[in-house]
């Protein structure tokens, strides 16, 4: 039996998957961007689960949607683009007015915004080429590790076209206007060193090192207040689209939801009696 093309390992509360195709540097085909779709909903409703890393295999973190024998997006192959035109029912060669658009709404878009609206931690864990979908499924985690091999790139302008999968959205707010747009207009590939000096990276390991860093991370990540974490993730996440009053409304109510929790009690007790505390994640 074949190996499955998205691995699930658990070790405690840190769930890790791994996208599994090293020969296609990890290209992203729709199946697996369904599978971790459904991977990342269970991770946020499972209360086992309270951190997650996300990796791939081989030389690639993820090199791109996988647009090989898809029909009417043949003429799309190896972009990068989270287009994926299979099942449209049309054929080869001609496209109907709002075909990308639906696709990319039901298909790449969804994909980001599972990773962006997961209620654990996500660390990406970039292990080699991250581009096209595959750098933008990276930005979209919370917090972003590259071993030294790694290279980051907005390869849609290489091929004439605009870039997709949330890119537009996560870039400028990641590193400002001027930068987002340097980066998409020339498609330069990023090394891992010019990635965290931009802000794209939280830190740069030996290539041997970047599977232990991320799950030192993660261990710590999941021994904190689990939903404080989801509450804190979800203001950062919504603040650089709102005004202030409407940020500080929501933090409002995120303190006074989080204020429920036991965890919180644990925390606010341990502080007064001077002890560690300890976070069951509820």
């Amino acid at each position: 039996m074949a190996e499955p093309e998205v691995l699930r390992s658990t070790g405690g509360p840190v769930l890790t998957l791994t996208l599994n195709r090293p020969e296609a540097l990890n290209a992203l085909t729709p199946d697996q961007r369904e599978r971790l779709i459904e991977l990342l909903s269970d991770a946020s409703a499972d209360p086992a689960v309270r951190a997650v890393v996300l990796t791939g295999t081989g030389r690639g973190f993820c090199a791109g949607a996988d647009l090989r024998g898809t029909g009417a997006g043949a003429d799309l192959r190896g972009t990068g683009t989270g287009a994926d035109l299979r099942g449209t029912g049309t054929p080869p060669g001609e496209r109907i007015a709002g075909d990308v658009a639906r696709t990319l709404r039901t298909g790449a878009q969804r994909l980001i915004a599972a990773v962006l609206d997961c209620e654990k931690p996500v660390i990406a864990a970039v292990n080699g080429t991250a581009a096209g979908l595959g750098a933008h499924l990276a930005f979209a985690c919370d917090l972003v590790l590259a071993a030294e091999s790694a290279r980051f790139i907005e390869v849609f302008v290489r091929r004439g076209l605009v870039p997709d999968a949330g890119g537009a959205y996560l870039l400028p707010r990641l590193v400002g206007p001027r930068r987002a747009k340097e980066l998409m207009f020339f498609g330069d590939a990023l090394t891992a060193a010019e990635a965290e000096r931009t802000g794209l990276v939280n830190r740069v390991v030996p290539d041997g090192n970047l599977a232990g860093t991320a799950r030192a991370w993660a261990d710590r990540l999941a021994s904190g207040p689990t939903r404080a974490l989801a509450l804190t993730k979800q203001l950062v996440n919504a603040s650089l689209d709102t005004d202030r009053a409407t940020a500080f409304a929501a933090e409002a109510a995120a303190q006074e939801i989080n204020m429920t929790t036991r965890d919180a009690q644990e925390g606010v007790r341990a502080f007064l009696e001077r002890e560690t505390p300890h976070y069951e994640g509820h």
